[in-house]
């Protein structure tokens, strides 16, 4: 479904999977080729060491850039189906302050992707995302495979991806 990015940043904040592990989405850029989140500690999501649980990390870089692909695509018209076909994650620094990331989808990449769904009918790119702390020092870098098919005739849109 279309939505505006105030409504999609606004429903993510509630959504019960990431509120309940405090992940925050800031902002969602209005052409939806960008997204900023943080990721809170707090009593939720805090370890034995008391650092932010891994898997908190791990959860809050899943959704977005299948998000962002899906708002592309059906802003230019597509019937796509869009999902995280898989993921890589390397912790690097124990996450002991709130933690941030920003994930940016270039023109480039749009245009790849729209080149492959129209001449192989799918698209699967593994893309980054560094996770830093507030001194802008990186405590994780995952690797998100995501995965965009057009539609075959027949099938139809689902609320999950």
């Amino acid at each position: 479904m279309k939505v505006s990015p105030k409504t999609l940043k606004w429903a993510l904040r509630f959504y019960p999977p990431l509120f309940f592990q405090r992940i925050w989405v800031q902002k969602f850029s209005c052409d939806f080729k960008s997204v900023e989140v943080k990721i809170i500690k707090s009593i939720f999501n805090t370890n034995y060491n008391k650092s932010i649980f891994g898997g908190t990390i791990f959860s809050a870089s899943d959704p977005f850039y299948a998000l962002l692909f899906d708002q592309i695509f059906r802003k230019k018209g597509y019937k796509t189906r869009v999902w995280l076909k898989s993921a890589h994650i390397q912790y690097l620094k124990p996450g002991n302050t709130d933690l941030y990331f920003k994930i940016s989808i270039s023109d480039e990449d749009i245009a790849e992707a729209e080149h492959q769904l129209k001449t192989v009918g799918k698209f699967v790119k593994a893309l980054p995302i560094s996770i830093t702390n507030k001194k802008g020092e990186v405590c994780a870098v995952v690797s998100n495979e995501v995965y965009v098919r057009n539609l075959y005739q027949g099938e139809h849109h689902t609320i999950a991806y």
